[in-house]
């Protein structure tokens, strides 16, 4: 019983030294983050941050991986799915990836801010160029509009998507409060999928 207790309380702390983590990255970027932030972000000693992550070097790597696979990951299943319409995959995407950053709304100006300084960890990370060139979304893509380069359209799919967060900060005083936002965001879930299947046959 008391092993059980704590590997719970291993896996809580280290989830919530990786939460205060991506909080302090987010507002401070790598640079300026010192693991004393992240250590008082998350109501721990220093000793014990170092008990658990070694360096904030390791801590951000951990993170960093984290996020990227959150941010992308709700992807990749559905690029790579044979049985979904072209148009079934542009309404999944838009659903799936809303819903994920209304959750975890930092998480575009996290992983994007930092991507800057190392963009080969995201390709290495999702195996990037085989997931979007080989996907048979692209290919789908490609069938229908055989005369414009596919990844106008996946950059036109994910900017609409991802966009909105990242400006949330100039945004959301503009549209209204929070609640007004998440209204507005809901409804992209709807017209997104409909832009695209205009641009896909008329553009």
């Amino acid at each position: 019983m008391a092993k059980v207790k704590k590997a719970e309380l291993d896996l809580s702390t280290e989830e919530k030294i990786k939460e205060a983590a991506s909080i302090v990255f987010t507002k401070k970027g790598y640079g300026n983050a010192r693991t004393r932030d992240i250590a008082e972000e998350a109501g721990i000693n220093l000793a014990l941050l170092n008990y658990y992550f070694r360096s904030k070097e390791k801590l951000f790597q951990i993170v960093m991986a984290d996020r990227i696979d959150k941010l992308f990951g709700v992807l990749a299943p559905i690029l790579n799915d044979a049985s979904t319409t072209l148009e079934g995959k542009l309404e999944k995407i838009t659903e799936n990836y809303i819903d994920m950053l209304l959750e975890h709304p930092d998480l575009p100006i996290f992983v994007l801010s930092e991507i800057r300084n190392n963009p080969d960890q995201l390709s290495n990370r999702l195996q990037a160029p085989k997931l979007l060139k080989e996907s048979v979304f692209v290919k789908q893509i490609a069938e229908r509009r055989s005369d414009i380069n596919p990844f106008h359209f996946l950059m036109n799919l994910l900017g609409m998507n991802l966009f909105p967060f990242v400006a949330k900060p100039v945004l959301q005083p503009i549209l209204g409060n929070e609640e007004q936002y998440r209204q507005l965001m809901e409804q992209r879930k709807k017209l997104i999928p409909v832009w695209m299947k205009l641009m896909l046959d008329h553009g």
